[in-house]
């Protein structure tokens, strides 16, 4: 039996400890108002992200609990209380208002991992301003196009950054009034001209900040996700989003008060902002700050030492950490650990079992998007687990499988009937527009419903199976086929790392798939091994949906964030313009 078709049962034990017990139960008697009251929120209505992640928990004399613990890449180590934190994040709102900058004003940080990213966030969400982080590794370009479309007014940002990515586009910038450079290692003697100092500005500024009032549809957050026609979309996030972000993590990733966690995710990108800096600290739990890049020797020591108990990470790494067997894993010693999710791109079913082998847990896989904020669609701590699903919604989440007819849609009914993911309007965490873009936004709506883009099918069990993207999907002789479904298959085999999967034009077919596979240490290409590629993915999945031909290639093009990218591998096949290639790993 292959791994796709195994459930994963959850002993007694753990249904006991989970937040979500019982599925259905908590889905019956969940309301986002009842959500809402668990936070605390501001006289008059007012909801403030930083205050509900940060101050409350100062008020509720958890102050000197552990909030934010940095682990520098050369070894150094920086530990800030909630009370310190909430010290910290007053100074960067009194920076602020200092220089004139107030409610609905955006703030962008350029930043790698460093505190003082996740304190310009907070500081800047006190001050009732928006913030806006960017990729540490983006190129003069995509920082240009960003910070320009979204009118910042201050970058925070390092000396080196600065002057390598922002001085030679600054001058298109006429909206950055103010550049704040945190100390680096390349800091020389004389700051560059038309900057300011980040830490000498912290210093003047008071440890006292009255929190901003903001109202719940304030605009709070500004994430830009990349579009197919090469401008970038800047999707609006408001402060009643902190209700999605706290409830998810109770319920999607099991915090409880004692846990350490860590998200391996870049704040550059939405999980990394969501799960990586909020929804933990609004639970008052200890969040891991990794400065350095991927290494699998590091990872498992930052598991084992600072006894994580929930990890949140991606597939590409999941993936490559595969790579060193699971005998390494089990070597690592995490023995803290007692739950693993995954999010970015959806998680192969070889890769679910393989958690089993190496950590003795599952890796529970879920769905969501720069768009919905939060998590949607979730593999629970209590429930059992399908490998190659995505799970089930979360409570307060109406998802739906509909098909386009004319301008509306209608809901499909039939179970295991493949058609778009779509999800019933109104959850605290749902986008409000893209920014400037209103005929845009517009376009993801058909009625009370929020179209994503995703094609899946639903089980007769409320499983949810993702197919791929809407312009991703093959129709190969009458056929839909999903990339995924391809990819996952290829996996299986020994000597596959990666796969990504197209559709190739074809005058009888319509279109043939095609897969590009990257290989594993100790095999190389050959047409032996193409052959017995061809073969094995045949056997697995029949003629009809096995890839036709297959291509080797030393790595595959991927975001930031881990996605493969399908686009990019179809344009480069067929000789098309490439798009927006900002968020390509390595791009600059």
């Amino acid at each position: 039996m292959t791994a796709r078709h195994v459930t994963v049962h959850k002993p007694p034990e753990v249904a006991a400890r989970a937040n979500l017990r019982d599925y259905e139960v908590t889905r019956a008697a969940f309301t986002w108002a009842s959500a809402r009251a668990e936070l605390d929120g501001l006289p008059g209505g007012a909801l403030n992200i930083a205050h509900e992640a940060v101050d409350r928990h100062v008020a509720h004399g958890r102050g000197e609990h552990l909030a934010l613990r940095w682990l520098g890449k050369g070894g150094e180590v920086r530990d800030l209380t909630y009370r310190a934190l909430s010290e910290e994040t007053n100074r960067f709102a009194g920076v602020l208002r200092a220089l004139g900058v107030g409610r609905g004003d955006r703030v962008f940080a350029l930043l790698p991992r460093v505190p003082a990213l996740y304190v310009a966030c907070l500081g800047t969400l006190k001050n009732g301003s928006v913030f806006s982080p960017l990729f540490s590794a983006f190129g003069p370009e995509p920082i240009a196009a960003r910070v320009g479309l979204g009118e910042g007014r201050v970058l925070v940002t390092t000396e080196a950054l600065y002057r390598k990515k922002v001085a030679p586009i600054r001058h298109t910038l006429p909206s950055l009034e103010h550049v704040l450079l945190v100390a680096d290692a390349s800091a020389g003697a004389e700051r560059p001209a038309g900057t300011r100092d980040y830490e000498a500005e912290m210093r003047a500024a008071s440890a006292s900040f009255e929190v901003v009032a903001t109202s719940p549809s304030d605009m709070a957050l500004l994430h830009f996700t990349s579009g197919t026609t090469g401008k970038p979309k800047g999707a609006i996030h408001v402060h009643e989003a902190v209700v999605a972000h706290h409830a998810t993590g109770k319920l999607a990733l099991d915090l409880h008060p004692d846990d350490v966690f860590w998200c391996t995710a870049d704040p550059g990108w939405v999980t990394g902002t969501s799960y990586g800096i909020l929804s933990p600290l609004t639970h008052g739990i200890t969040s891991i700050i990794d400065e350095a890049d991927f290494d699998a020797e590091r990872w498992y020591a930052i598991l084992r030492d600072q006894r994580v108990t929930v990890w949140y990470t991606a597939p590409t790494a999941v993936r490559m950490m595969m790579r060193s067997g699971a005998a390494a894993a089990r070597a690592g010693g995490a023995h803290a650990l007692r739950f693993i999710a995954s999010v970015g791109e959806p998680l192969n079913p070889e890769a679910v079992l393989w958690g089993l082998e190496a950590f003795d847990l599952p890796i529970h896989d879920n769905w969501w998007q720069t768009e919905t904020g939060g998590i949607m669609i979730a593999n629970y701590a209590a429930m059992d687990v399908r490998p190659g699903s995505m799970g089930r919604p979360l409570p307060g989440v109406d998802a739906a499988i509909v098909r386009r007819v004319g301008s509306g849609v209608e809901v499909v009914t039939s179970p295991d009937t493949e058609g778009e993911l779509a999800l019933r309007r109104g959850w605290p965490s749902m986008f409000r527009g893209y920014l400037h873009d209103d005929e845009r936004y517009a376009k993801c709506f058909v009625g009370e419903w929020y179209l994503t883009g995703d094609l899946a099918r639903r089980d007769a069990d409320g499983y949810y199976w993702f197919i791929g993207r809407a312009d991703d999907v093959i129709k190969s002789a009458g056929h839909l086929i999903g990339p995924f479904e391809v990819e996952s298959a290829l996996l299986e085999h020994p000597a596959v790392a990666e796969a990504g999967v197209i559709g190739k034009p074809d005058p009888v077919a319509m279109e043939v798939v095609k897969a590009f596979v990257s290989l594993k240490p100790g095999h190389a290409p050959s047409e032996s091994l193409r052959r017995e590629l061809l073969g094995f993915a045949r056997t697995r999945l029949g003629p009809a949906v096995a890839p036709k031909e297959i291509a080797f290639l030393p790595s595959l093009p991927r975001t930031r964030s881990g996605k493969i990218m399908r686009r990019l591998l179809k344009a480069r096949e067929l000789g098309l313009p490439e798009g927006d290639t900002s968020m390509l790993e390595g791009a600059s």
